[in-house]
């Protein structure tokens, strides 16, 4: 009994030395980051500043892998589905990590079981916007119009589940409106309808949309989050214009395949905080209106159940159901 009693201790104490010698040799080759959403976006251009640095603090290649569809659950499965070593790397955003599950009827993987948090990179306030040729000046006058003519607007969004489209419904809730969803498969495709005219309202990116807007092709309403962004001090909340209570914002972060030895997940942490911190990054998220946060995987954690738990309530309050 004594000699197993030891052989299984030799055993336990052969499989922490190895654990911690590999995560001490990782990375040992390239890495993937995995990006549910079109490249073009936010999350995509966060992914590549993010995955630009972290090549260069961990000596190996992040290589950027888009897989675009079904509000980011096409790119939450692979990762869910890959080896737990840390290679396979998710850029988790709002939708997958917080309120998919609810969303989507029938999901191929478990946000809560199969990806373990990382850290979160940032959050961000989307704009609501219309096209120039809408006679809408401000949030009241859009609700006042769609009020008028239930069912005849649209909004566009990126993808059911996605910050695009949540954003959007919280809206059409709260003001009471009768405004129809036309899902894209991302935000590069919503935007030349949206721009044509074919959808009239967008709750989009401030990178994505500010360009249109300085041309005056687009109209800015308002910001989703109850403060107003630094980078347009001028345009008020949502809320602001009349839609009391509303309030909502995006965020995005790293999240692995549960499993994934701890050292190595500390590792990821560490650098990607180092890395958004950079002044030249913090300068160009700040460019996409990304607050850059830096969170340990505990406080990565404890920040998503606290989202679902604000989230999924609210949808069964509004009356959003499972697709």
């Amino acid at each position: 009994m004594n000699s197993m009693i030891r052989a299984l201790a030799l055993g336990v104490c052969a499989a922490c030395i190895g654990s911690a010698f590999a995560a001490q040799e990782y990375p040992v080759r390239p890495l993937r980051l995995v990006v549910g959403f079109a490249p073009g976006g936010s999350t995509d251009v966060t992914a590549r500043i993010v995955g630009e640095k972290l090549t260069t603090a961990l000596g190996q290649q992040v290589i950027v892998d888009n897989r675009s569809g079904a509000g980011g659950n096409i790119g939450a499965d692979v990762v869910a589905k890959s080896n737990p070593d840390g290679y396979t790397l998710l850029m988790a955003s709002t939708g997958v990590m917080a309120f998919n599950h609810y969303l989507y009827a029938k999901l191929p993987y478990s946000a809560e079981k199969d990806l373990a948090p990382v850290t979160q990179i940032g959050s961000l306030p989307l704009i609501l916007t219309v096209p120039a040729s809408l006679p809408a000046k401000s949030v009241r006058e859009l609700v006042t119009l769609a009020k008028a003519q239930p069912g005849k607007y649209s909004f566009g969004s990126s993808g059911v589940g996605g910050a695009t489209h949540v954003t959007a419904e919280l809206f059409k809730a709260l003001a009471g409106i009768d405004i129809v969803h036309v899902p894209y498969k991302g935000s590069g495709q919503m935007m030349t309808d949206l721009l044509s005219g074919q959808v009239q309202i967008a709750f989009d990116q401030i990178a994505s949309s500010i360009g249109h807007v300085r041309s005056g092709k687009l109209r800015a309403l308002g910001i989703t989050t109850a403060k107003r962004s630094a980078l347009l001090p001028d345009l008020p909340s949502i809320a602001e214009g009349g839609v009391a209570g509303y309030d909502a914002t995006s965020w995005n972060g790293l999240a692995v395949r549960a499993g994934t030895p701890r050292p190595v997940v500390n590792r990821l942490q560490q650098e990607t905080k180092k890395a958004i911190f950079i002044a030249e990054v913090k300068d160009r998220l700040s460019a996409l209106g990304i607050d850059p946060i830096g969170s340990t995987p505990e406080e990565f954690t404890a920040y998503i159940k606290a989202e679902r738990g604000k989230w999924i309530p609210l949808f069964k309050k509004i009356g959003i159901q499972p697709q």
